[in-house]
């Protein structure tokens, strides 16, 4: 066996601690998840300060513990949300791909351990996948994302970990495979998945409610 120079033995151990330590730090409290999170959602819902707040606070957090994949995800999806606000177009480029790449790098630290919850009470896998098939869903189809982001969400919908998942995530499952169903005009797909919103009573019903009554008419 090769042995290392003592040099590059001690730089590796080190390295290695490095990596057990960062493994092992706690994840982001509650109130500095939730602060970023509500940020989060408010760039969702199309305020465009709030995408770069959202991405600040994310990649702080990310910053503080790099192996986290879901803030890893965050930050990859609010990132790949600032190519929303720029008309530039090398910088659109830029935003997506590297929000892309970052998304790419937290579902492969996806291991078994992190079917339990991370952050809150959403098992760490659900909630890794589910933020990059959003993503991928969203951006341009050039980008050629929107298959694997499909097979992501098939994949949440078919996880035995779904069920014990909160019913506001589950409700968010839904609603955007009906709003998938409805774009690949799969009408009764797209009424299951609403049915079911409206039978959990999950807080999305109302517009569950809604949207049936309209595919429905």
């Amino acid at each position: 066996m090769v042995q290392l120079p003592l040099n590059r033995l001690t730089r590796s151990l080190l390295f290695a601690a490095a990596v057990c330590l960062s493994s092992s730090t706690i994840a982001a409290t509650p109130a500095q998840f939730d602060s970023a999170f509500a940020l989060f959602q408010q760039a969702r819902a199309g305020h465009e300060v709030a995408i770069g707040q959202s991405a600040e606070a994310f990649d702080a957090l990310l910053k503080a513990e790099p192996l986290n994949p879901v803030l890893m995800a965050y930050t990859g999806a609010t990132t790949a949300m600032k190519a929303t606000t720029t008309w530039l177009p090398w910088s659109k480029m830029s935003y997506a791909e590297d929000g892309l790449a970052l998304l790419d790098k937290a579902l492969t630290l996806l291991t078994a351990a992190h079917n339990a919850p991370l952050q809150h009470d959403v098992p760490a896998a659900l909630e890794v996948c589910f933020v990059a098939a959003n993503t991928f869903l969203a951006v341009p189809g050039f980008m050629n994302r929107g298959a694997r982001g499909a097979r992501l969400l098939s994949d949440i919908l078919a996880s035995p970990l779904l069920g014990s998942a909160p019913l506001e995530f589950r409700g968010n499952v839904w609603m955007t495979a009906a709003k998938l169903a409805s774009k690949e005009n799969r009408p009764q797909d797209a009424r299951k998945y609403l049915e079911d919103i409206i039978k959990a009573n999950a807080p999305q019903a109302e517009v569950a409610r809604a949207q049936l009554k309209a595919i429905q008419s």
